[in-house]
């Protein structure tokens, strides 16, 4: 868990579904102890696999304590507030939110669809100067790393301007002086990379779950706050307002004019779609300008907005504050001339060799056995395999793999258990059994079973009359022990329990036939033993009697005798 990067996981709290690996486009996750964890120097941090995790493992840095401490020691904090706040906080205005963020201690709240407005002044006079061909915003950081670190052949088409936040950070500053404070507050998660590579800029990016969670801790309800208008830092912004919506910057350059085609393409996967179309060196008589954003349908869909803040309410409410108007022509108050230099990613591609090595590794050895069903997370079981030797995966996450795994390892515990194994589904019809189940029935059983390998599909009445044990786990659950069941010529111990709750039941079932036979043996033998024991106590009882009577008639006699002499 790296807390120091802006996305990271949770660990304890990951289910290993690989779900986060699925949806990032850039495979920046790899796979540890099956828990996922980031890789910062891959990430472009858009988010997407905080918005998606089921398990709620993936998380933003919060930075609630960073942005207390600036408060708290009396610095002069002044907000960015994103244009995307209509979409989080629904229903609350701007002025409602800038109250309540006074009331944390800000010293003043602006729009960040002040510096939106700056770039798209800046962008459209720069796009009308130059030649023809394809151009890209610079507006989104995540779509701007991304083209960095993995379509550098772009990074030249790439305006070379600031992005909004950036462009009214340097606003504000030259407004209320450099000591201030600048704290970016919005939906996104690529904004704490721009803060932490310009902290001279930006101090801090916070999203709008941490402002929710610290207004509710200092018990400010924004729906309390009031809805009169209230002063604002460089006054209401206007049509950079409908920078959150996907197609919104194309919204302020418009002008039929320029000849200047213009396209919003939304999420990274599209994005490389649409560049990988076409080579970026090739002259072109056209001009066109690509409004490049990470997440899909534009910021309010970013990963902390709720799921409904791209709901066409939502959309009519940020047209109805965004002034219509084009940006064109506006005053530039700031130098934002920013130019984007490549991010070296060190990718080593596994020679073929290495390639099938791993593959055999999770059972593929030809081409048939490559399903690139995609559970693992990645598109191809050679991506796969290219993730296993970077060491970004790890081989149980190749779900065919592993469930023919446990198939081999519960096939061979059947098959070698040396008891009678049988599973039976809720229509009581064999499974899987083993063959000493067929030798507790009957030869013919045995025959069929050797010839077939199995006894699947053969109803359980048919083979034993004992069902009705299968049929009561089947409907109630738990677990069922038979002792000295009689079965044909055969005594059983019979085990039935419950392995899906009224979908499969499965049973052990022992033959005891020799054990009691061998107990009734013994049993009459100990009762042969017995019987003479108490025929010979009898008999030593007899004779002793005999004995005791003989001994008493001839001492009775001396008795007598003696007697009669002396008298």
């Amino acid at each position: 868990m790296n807390r120091q990067f802006p996305v990271y996981t949770i660990e304890n709290e990951c289910q290993d579904c690989y779900k986060c690996i699925r949806h990032c486009h850039c495979k920046a996750i790899k796979i540890v102890n099956a828990r996922a964890a980031v890789i910062p120097e891959l990430c472009v941090s858009c988010g997407e696999c905080v918005r998606i995790c089921p398990a709620h493992a993936k998380k933003i840095r919060s930075d609630i304590a960073r942005l207390e401490n600036m408060l708290q020691n009396g610095d002069k904090v002044y907000a960015s507030v994103a244009p995307s706040f209509v979409g989080y906080f629904k229903g609350i205005s701007i002025f409602q939110l800038a109250a309540a963020l006074k009331k944390l201690g800000f010293a003043g709240v602006s729009e960040t669809a002040h510096g939106a407005q700056v770039v798209s002044a800046q962008t459209g006079k720069f796009i009308a100067e130059a030649g023809n061909g394809v151009y890209i915003s610079s507006a989104c950081p995540a779509s701007v790393d991304y083209i960095r670190k993995y379509m550098p052949e772009w990074l030249n088409n790439i305006v070379p301007f600031d992005s909004p936040v950036m462009a009214h950070c340097k606003m504000l500053r030259k407004e209320f002086g450099d000591d201030i404070k600048t704290v970016f507050i919005g939906p996104c998660a690529a904004k704490k990379n721009e803060a932490d590579r310009n902290p001279e800029t930006m101090s801090l990016a916070i999203t709008f779950a941490a402002l929710e969670q610290l207004l509710n801790e200092k018990d400010i309800d924004l729906a309390a706050e009031p809805q009169e208008k209230i002063e604002l830092a460089l006054g209401e912004a206007e049509e950079g307002r409908i920078y959150s919506i996907e197609g919104g910057m194309n919204d302020t350059l418009r002008d039929t004019s320029t000849g200047i085609r213009y396209i919003a393409v939304s999420g990274l996967d599209n994005m490389s779609r649409v560049l990988a179309a076409i080579d970026p060196h090739q002259g072109d008589e056209r001009k066109f300008f690509i409004e490049a954003l990470a997440c899909h349908g534009g910021c309010v869909n970013g990963p902390v907005m709720h799921k409904d803040s791209s709901a066409i309410d939502v959309l009519l409410a940020t047209d109805a504050i965004s002034g219509r108007q084009t940006s064109l022509g506006r005053q530039i108050p700031v130098d934002i001339t920013r130019h984007y230099r490549q991010w070296q990613i060190e990718k080593r591609e596994p020679g073929e060799a290495e390639l099938l090595k791993a593959l055999e590794s999770v059972g593929k050895f030809s081409k048939e056995d490559e399903l690139n069903c995609g559970a693992c997370g990645y598109d191809s079981c050679r991506d796969f395999a290219r993730a296993l030797l970077a060491g970004n995966a790890e081989e149980a996450m190749c779900h065919t793999y592993l469930r023919k795994s446990f198939q081999r390892t519960s096939n061979a515990l059947i098959k070698y258990i040396p008891a009678g194994v049988v599973l039976v589904d809720d229509k009581l019809q064999v499974i899987e059994s083993n063959r000493h189940f067929a030798e507790l029935i009957d030869e013919s059983t045995v025959t069929i079973y050797d010839s077939l390998g199995n006894l699947t599909g053969v109803p359980l009445e048919s083979l034993v009359d004992f069902s009705d044990l299968f049929e009561s786990v089947l409907g109630n659950g738990g677990e069922i022990e038979k002792f000295n069941q009689v079965f044909k010529d055969k005594i059983l111990n019979i085990s039935v329990f419950s392995i899906t709750p009224g979908k499969v039941a499965g049973a052990v079932i022992q033959d005891v036939t020799k054990n009691e036979l061998q107990r009734e043996q013994i049993a009459e033998k100990a009762k042969e033993v017995i019987r003479k024991n108490v025929l010979t106590v009898q008999q030593v009882a007899r004779l002793f009697g005999e004995h005791i009577a003989d001994s008493e008639i001839l001492l009775n006699e001396i008795v007598g005798t003696y007697c009669t002499k002396k008298e």
